[in-house]
């Protein structure tokens, strides 16, 4: 992450050689699609200091500002948000899916609104902006209400730890798969 990066987010400068970014958008005047930001919030309350340099940032729905932040360069991008259920007919809010990005599933003829949030607009555009799409997963929920309102529907806001163990289990994966310099 860059220093303005880690210091927008968190206030400190994060360890440039661990770069992992835990997106968390939505817009959090439509009930569920609060979920990634409120995902987002929980993580960096929770995380503290965190000595691989990963950063919680909600989003929210500033598609320009998270593209911009990938173009800095992120070793690992793990989006939170609401996702459509795997079969409509069987939907249960508040379940969790786990989805693996690939620059094949983007659309690079997908439009970026600078005022909006359509990861796969984002994602899609990296290239054109001068960036590559990073190691990059969906922390998703199934939403019941998305709805004008603030505030997650019950089933999603039980959702919420499971999507932070879903992140936590990610990024230790990612660490586990990348060797580390050893100090001294």
């Amino acid at each position: 992450m860059t220093p303005d990066l880690a210091v927008r987010a968190t206030g400190k400068t994060a360890d440039p050689l661990a770069r992992i970014l835990v997106a968390g958008v939505g817009n959090i005047f439509l009930r569920d699609d609060g979920f990634g930001p409120e995902v987002a919030r929980r993580l960096a309350a929770d995380a503290g200091p965190d000595p691989r340099g990963m950063l919680a940032v909600d989003y929210g729905i500033r598609g320009m500002h998270l593209a911009y932040d990938l173009l800095a360069g992120v070793d690992l991008l793990v989006l939170v948000d609401t996702v459509p259920p795997d079969d409509p007919g069987a939907a249960v809010p508040g379940s969790i899916r786990v989805l693996r990005v690939r620059p094949e599933d983007l659309d690079g003829n997908t439009s970026l609104d600078p005022h909006g949030m359509d990861p796969a607009a984002v994602l899609g555009r990296l290239r054109s902006l001068g960036g590559e799409l990073p190691l990059t997963y969906v922390v998703g929920c199934v939403p019941a209400d998305v709805s004008d309102g603030i505030g997650l529907s019950a089933p999603v806001a039980a959702a919420v730890p499971g999507a932070v163990e879903a992140v936590v289990e990610l990024i230790a994966q990612h660490d586990a798969s990348v060797p580390r310099p050893v100090p001294g």
